[in-house]
């Protein structure tokens, strides 16, 4: 398709937002201290803008192009992309059977990073006005894109309408191909040739998108290594995240997510965060994306572990950042996110149209990796609950960089954890089972429990995560952590000590875990069955074989789980 003579148009765009080589050496001298959890390295100058090697003079040409769900997604889709330049006139024309052509003008958002002093240019075109379940061909270009002659074509697909069968694909943890950064590896091309491989209708992308804060000199080229990796799929699909710990940086906005909502345009919540949590619906199943760093205790984002402190360029005006600074954001919503949770779950709970509830987040509240992060109490406090109320399914983590599956769980065990310092007995709200051992048809009926899935293996560089097993009785362990982030006593403001566990419980909830890698990627059908009968999601978990320095793209079935249910028709 020739983007020759595309006319003006009227832009029917969201709002435009406007925000006014340490990597691999960091992690060797001890700044990175486990995985899942950020730590930048001090240092002694200011840092420097970094463009890609060899690259052209900025220009619009468009790249790092995804599409995401809008509003609706039967009829909604938001195109985004970034260029290097400012574009002028950034532009969509989309496509479909009916030979209409229309124009979409891309809304700048824009933001400068607060370490290295770079504007990013993001453009986002949300086009209304879809046919249901069709496939549609869109180019995106601009008057000043290179590649003018031949600019980027690619085709998506709209949601069915009504109860209809679909596909979709999960995973969290993805990084970048592009090794020089720390914590990326060449799996995260193969995760996003995963994707295509199983040709979903969408992709849940469960936090941890890219590791930008980790390399503090180069988030924007970071996140540019990421987006356009992503390219290969996100551009034919839309990839719906959820922010993780690893989204929040310094300088970047007030909870550090400046990056992350500048490239995506997601489904609106009314609230006063937008882009942080939301919901969407395709057929009979409600899906909700939450940022579990408003709820957590632990702190896993943006540290400066030093010697040194962390000191933006000068450009930006901003101060050095002092070693043993970390990021927290706990409580940021002051419960706004959590109220507006409970409103969506209770008006999901009311309509008969709604068979499924599945929910995405970063972090987890069932997990046994004792290497990993382990289970949150926050999860379990604020939202557990909530889960167990209005009937959640399924609960789509990331985080700890391995595979683990629970059996249904619905309400709690009290005072059945352990303190690790002292002994003695403490609350982790320990999830209740509610089987404890797979049905022989290997189904299971959710709506007598809630499954939880971590899915930490889209492409992340680390060791496979360990699980702790008690030796005594051969019983899975996992680690809680059960208290907030501390201030440093007589440390500047914003200082906290970075905690492990704080107790140890039975994890009587964990029902599989991969043991033989941490690369996988889950692939959910949905049936919708027949009025008066059951419907089903078959969850299909694929894992790919094989370490760090042996990165394959084969990859093979690990398990297969078939959730049922009534339909509410």
């Amino acid at each position: 398709m020739s983007s020759k003579n595309i006319p003006d148009a009227p832009s029917t765009g969201p709002a435009a937002d406007t925000d006014a080589q340490a990597p691999q050496d960091n992690a060797r001298r001890g700044f990175l201290k486990r995985a899942g959890v950020s730590g930048l390295a001090g240092a002694a100058a200011s840092i420097a803008i970094s463009r890609p090697a060899g690259a052209a003079g900025p220009d619009g040409t468009p790249e790092q192009i995804h599409l995401t769900w809008g509003n609706d997604p039967a009829s909604e889709v938001v195109i985004s992309w970034a260029s290097l330049g400012q574009a002028v006139n950034p532009r969509v024309r989309v496509s479909g059977s009916e030979g209409h052509d229309h124009v979409i003008h891309g809304v700048l958002r824009t933001y400068t990073d607060g370490l290295n002093g770079e504007t990013v240019f993001n453009y986002h075109a949300r086009v209304h006005g879809l046919k249901a379940n069709s496939q549609y061909q869109y180019v995106v270009t601009a008057d000043n894109d290179s590649n003018a002659a031949q600019p980027f074509a690619a085709t998506f697909k709209t949601a069915p309408r009504g109860r209809a069968p679909f596909r979709w694909s999960s995973y969290g943890d993805l990084a970048t191909p592009n090794t020089k950064w720390v914590l990326s590896s060449p799996q995260s091309r193969f995760a996003v040739q995963a994707v295509e491989r199983f040709q979903p209708l969408f992709h849940m992308l469960n936090g941890d998108l890219c590791y930008a804060n980790l390399n503090p000199g180069h988030q924007p080229e970071v996140w540019r290594d990421f987006g356009n990796n992503n390219q290969a799929s996100a551009a034919n699909r839309p990839w719906m995240p959820c922010p993780g710990n690893h989204e929040i940086e310094f300088n970047n906005g007030e909870q550090g997510l400046a990056s992350y909502l500048a490239r995506y345009t997601l489904p609106e919540n009314d609230t006063r965060f937008p882009g942080r949590w939301y919901a969407f619906r395709v057929s009979s199943v409600l899906f909700v994306s939450l940022d579990a760093d408003d709820v957590i205790y632990q702190d896993g984002a943006a540290f400066v572990a030093g010697p040194n402190p962390l000191v933006p360029a000068a450009s930006t005006g901003n101060a050095p950042i002092e070693p043993g600074t970390s990021f927290y954001v706990r409580g940021y919503s002051q419960g706004e996110q959590t109220r507006w949770l409970e409103e969506t779950l209770s008006a999901a709970a009311e309509d008969d149209d709604i068979d499924w509830i599945v929910v995405q987040m970063h972090q987890i509240a069932l997990s046994s990796s004792k290497t990993g992060n382990g289970s949150d109490k926050g999860i379990r406090e604020a939202w557990l609950p909530l889960f167990d109320r209005y009937g959640v399914d399924l609960v789509l983590c990331g985080h700890d960089h391995d595979y683990e599956r629970s059996y249904p769980v619905r309400g709690c065990n009290h005072n059945t954890g352990t303190d690790v310092a002292s002994g003695a007995t403490v609350d982790t709200l320990q999830p209740r089972p509610v089987v404890r051992s797979a049905p022989a048809d290997g189904t299971f009926d959710t709506s007598r429990g809630t499954i939880h899935l971590v899915l930490g293996g889209g492409g992340t560089s680390v060791p496979l995560d360990v699980y702790g097993v008690d030796l005594a009785t051969g019983t899975p362990q996992a680690k809680i952590i059960t208290k907030p982030n501390r201030p440093v006593p007589g440390a500047a403001p914003g200082t906290f000590v970075r905690r492990g566990a704080d107790a140890v419980e039975d994890a009587l909830w964990s029902a599989q875990r991969d043991t033989k890698t941490g690369y996988g990627i889950a692939v959910f059908d949905y049936d919708p069955g027949e009025h008066g009968g059951k419907t089903t999601i078959t969850m299909s978990y694929y894992h790919a074989p094989g370490a760090d320095t042996v990165a394959t793209g084969n990859y093979e079935l690990f398990e297969t789980v078939t959730l049922a249910k009534n339909r509410r028709d």
